[in-house]
C-alpha cells in the first residue's frame, strides 16, 4: 500500500498526480486544482473510501505529481498521461463499433470520395460518422450525379489513364473523367469544394442553383439539359432528406446522451451542423474509478475532444448534466476552436427535445450492450474458472498469451503473439516477430527465440531498465509490461518443452504458467504431466483455448504472407542502377503495380518528371533486354 508523503512535501498548486504499482507502472492518473488537498483525500481510513478507490490505493506503492500553471494545463496533462499509460484504474472510453466515414482525399492530385473506417490520416477530410455503411454509400451514390468526383483506387485511375479510356462511371455521369482529361484541374477542385460544403450542411445554395439552371434550360428549350438538371435536383433533394433537420440553419451543436449503471455507461453523440444531423457516434465506458454524474461528464468530454474531432469543436455542446469542471472545459475547448464554446444543459424547447432523443438512443444502445454482455460475460467467466481448475493455475488466467510460428520451407520465418484479456481479444496487445537467428527449418528453435525475446523484454521493463527514458520514448518502448497468467503455445509436448525451458532459464517458472494445445486431437499438455489434461469436449474452456490458438495461427500466417509478398515484390525491381527505395515506391504507385511497371514503354517511363532519363532507361532495359 502506498505510504502518505511527508507533511509539507505536496505543493498547493494545480497539477496532475500518478499512482504507481510495485513494478513502476502507472495505475491511476488524476488532476487537481490543489494537489495537497486532493491527494490528502486518498490517505484516510479505507473504510471511508469508495471500494474501487480503496483497491487502487492498496495496489499502489508510490505516488508522484507534476505541477502546472492553471487548471486547463492540468486537464491537458492528465489527458496526455492517461493516453500514454492507459492506467488500469482510470475510466476507459472505447468505441462500441468501428463507424464508417465518408472521406475526401484532399491530399491527392485528383481527390476522390471513399467510405472508410479506422485510423484517420492527415490531408483527408472526413464526414460522419454514420451508423451504417449502406447509409453513406446510398447518399454518396445520389450525390455523384451532382458532384461527379472520382471514387476509384489509384491503381484503377492509373490503368484508365494509360488506356486513354474512362470507366463505366464516366459514361453514366457519375464521374467527370479526370483520368482521361475530360475535366480540368480548376473545375475539378471547385467540384470537390462544393461536395465538401454540401456535406457540411450548406445545402440550400446548391438546391437553389440547380433549380435555376433547370428553369433557364427549360426556357431556352434545351430540354435534355433541363432533364439532367431535374434528375440531379431530385438526387440532391433525396440526399438532403436523409439529413434530419433539428435546429436553426446557423447552429453547430454536439449533443451527448448517457445511460449508465454502476459499472458501465453508454454514450451517444449526435453531430448537428447547419441545423442538420450529419453524423453520430457511440461509446461504452468502463467505470473503473469512482465517478459521480458530473465527473463522468468531465471524462466523456475530455475523451471526445482530446483527439482532434472529425467535425471540429462546435459552438455549443448539449449535455444531460453540467460537468463539474465546466468552466475549465469551456476554456480548453475555446482555445481549441478559436472562438467561444458553451456547454449547456437544455431545459426547454427544441434543444430539450433533441437532448431527450439522444438520451433515448443511449438507453436503447445500453440495453442492447447489456444483453450482449450478459450472455457473453457468463460464458467467458465459466471458461476462465474451468481453465484455472483443469490446469491447476494459481488464479483465473485473466491474461492469456498464445504463440505460433509461420514459414515456407524454412524461409521468411515469423512468429505471432495474440492476447486475450478477460476472455476477449486485446488486439492492441498483439505482437509480431521476425525470426532472426534460425537459419533453417526448425520450429523449436524459432519458438525459443520468440519466447526469449518477449519474456526478456518483460524482465527489462519490470526491472526498470527503461526508467531513465523520456516519457514519449518510454511509452513507445513499453510493449511487454504485463506478464501472462497463462502462456499457451501451438503444438504438442515438443513446443511445451521449449516454453518450459525458456521460462525456467529466465527464472519465471514460478510466475508464468505454460501449456500447449496440439491441433491434431485438441490435446492440452502442461509441465510435469506425461498425459494430456482431460479438457471436456464442448466445454467453454476448450473453446476459449481453440479460439486463441486459431487467432494466433491466423495472425502469424497474415504476417508471413505480408513479409513474403514484400520480398517478392521488391525482388522484381531490385538491382536497377539509380532506383532506390523511394523511387521504387513512387514508380509502383504511378503505374499501379509491379506488373504494370514491367509492361511500361520507354516513353511512359521518361514522361515521369521526377525519374531521371538514365534511370528510366535502366528500368526499361531490365524488363526489355536488347535481343
Amino acid at each position: 500500500m502506498v505510504a502518505r508523503p511527508e507533511a509539507g512535501t505536496i505543493p498547493e498548486l494545480p497539477g496532475s498526480y500518478q499512482f504507481k504499482d510495485e513494478l513502476g507502472r502507472v495505475i491511476y492518473v488524476g488532476k487537481a486544482t490543489n494537489l495537497r488537498q486532493r491527494l490528502g483525500n486518498y490517505f484516510q481510513d479505507p473504510v471511508h473510501l469508495h471500494p474501487r478507490t480503496a483497491q487502487m490505493v492498496a495496489t499502489a506503492t508510490s505516488v508522484e505529481w507534476m505541477t502546472v500553471r492553471n487548471e486547463v494545463e492540468a486537464l491537458i496533462l492528465e489527458y496526455s498521461l492517461i493516453k500514454q499509460h492507459r492506467p488500469r484504474f482510470n475510466v476507459r472510453l472505447r468505441d462500441d463499433k468501428s463507424y464508417p466515414f465518408l472521406a475526401i482525399t484532399l491530399d491527392e492530385e485528383w481527390p476522390r470520395a471513399v467510405v472508410v473506417r479506422g485510423t484517420k490520416k492527415r490531408g483527408v477530410r472526413y464526414f460522419g460518422p454514420y451508423p451504417h455503411a449502406y447509409a453513406i454509400r446510398e447518399t454518396l451514390d445520389l450525390l455523384l450525379r451532382t458532384f461527379p468526383v472520382r471514387t476509384c483506387s489509384a491503381g484503377k485511375f492509373n490503368q484508365h489513364h494509360r488506356l486513354g479510356r474512362p470507366c463505366l462511371l464516366f459514361h453514366i455521369e457519375k464521374c467527370s473523367g479526370p483520368c482521361v482529361g475530360e475535366v480540368d484541374a480548376e473545375r475539378y477542385a471547385s467540384m470537390v469544394e462544393d461536395l465538401c460544403s454540401f456535406l457540411d450542411g450548406e445545402t440550400d445554395e446548391f438546391v437553389g442553383r440547380l433549380r435555376s439552371e433547370m428553369d433557364e434550360a427549360s426556357k431556352a428549350l434545351e430540354f435534355e439539359r433541363a432533364a439532367r438538371m431535374r434528375d440531379r435536383l431530385a438526387a440532391v433533394s433525396k440526399a438532403v432528406e436523409k439529413q434530419q433537420i433539428v435546429g436553426e440553419r446557423s447552429e453547430d451543436i454536439d449533443v451527448i446522451g448517457v445511460a449508465q449503471d454502476e459499472l458501465e455507461a453508454a454514450v451517444q453523440v449526435f453531430f448537428v451542423r447547419k441545423g442538420r444531423i450529419v453524423g453520430r457516434k457511440g461509446f461504452i465506458m468502463d467505470k473503473v474509478e469512482q465517478l459521480d454524474n458530473e465527473t463522468l461528464m468531465n471524462r466523456i468530454v475530455e475523451g471526445l475532444y482530446g483527439e482532434e474531432p472529425t467535425l471540429g469543436v462546435p459552438k455549443m455542446i448539449l449535455v444531460p448534466v453540467q460537468p463539474s469542471a465546466a468552466d475549465v472545459l469551456e476554456d480548453w475547448l475555446t482555445t481549441e476552436r478559436g472562438s467561444r464554446v458553451e456547454i449547456r444543459v437544455p431545459v426547454r424547447g427544441d434543444k430539450r427535445e433533441l437532448m431527450e432523443m439522444v438520451d433515448r438512443n443511449a438507453k436503447e444502445d445500453f440495453h442492447r450492450h447489456r444483453l450482449r454482455r450478459s450472455s457473453d460475460h457468463n460464458s467467458r467467466s465459466r471458461a476462465l474458472s474451468e481453465l484455472q481448475d483443469l490446469l491447476g493455475l494459481p488464479e483465473a488466467p485473466l491474461r492469456i498469451e498464445c504463440y505460433d510460428m509461420a514459414h515456407l520451407q524454412g524461409t521468411d520465418y515469423v512468429g505471432s503473439m495474440v492476447v486475450l484479456e478477460d476472455g476477449l481479444p486485446a488486439k492492441r496487445e498483439y505482437r509480431r516477430f521476425r525470426v532472426k537467428e534460425v537459419p533453417g527449418n526448425d520450429d523449436f528453435a524459432a519458438m525459443e527465440e520468440v519466447l526469449t525475446r518477449r519474456l526478456t523484454a518483460y524482465l527489462d521493463e519490470r526491472d526498470g531498465s527503461l526508467v531513465d527514458e523520456t516519457p514519449g520514448e518510454k511509452a513507445k518502448a513499453r510493449k511487454f509490461a504485463y506478464p501472462p497468467q497463462l502462456l499457451l503455445v501451438d503444438g504438442g509436448k515438443g513446443q511445451l518443452a521449449v516454453a518450459e525451458r525458456v521460462v525456467r532459464s529466465l527464472g519465471l517458472e514460478n510466475e508464468i504458467p505454460v501449456a500447449s494445445l496440439a491441433k491434431r486431437f485438441e490435446e492440452v499438455f502442461v509441465p510435469g504431466r506425461p498425459e494430456p489434461v482431460d479438457v471436456p469436449r464442448g466445454s467453454e474452456a476448450l473453446f476459449m483455448l481453440q479460439r486463441i490458438r486459431d487467432e494466433a495461427h491466423r495472425f502469424a500466417n497474415t504476417f508471413h504472407r505480408e513479409v513474403r509478398g514484400k520480398r517478392m515484390v521488391a525482388s522484381a525491381l531490385d538491382d536497377i542502377d539509380g532506383l532506390g527505395e523511394a523511387r521504387k515506391k513512387k514508380l509502383i504507385k504511378a503505374f499501379g503495380g509491379v506488373n504494370a511497371v514491367k509492361k511500361a514503354t520507354l516513353e511512359e517511363l521518361t514522361a515521369l518528371s521526377w525519374l531521371p532519363e538514365s534511370v528510366a532507361r535502366n528500368v526499361f532495359e531490365k524488363f526489355h533486354p536488347l535481343g
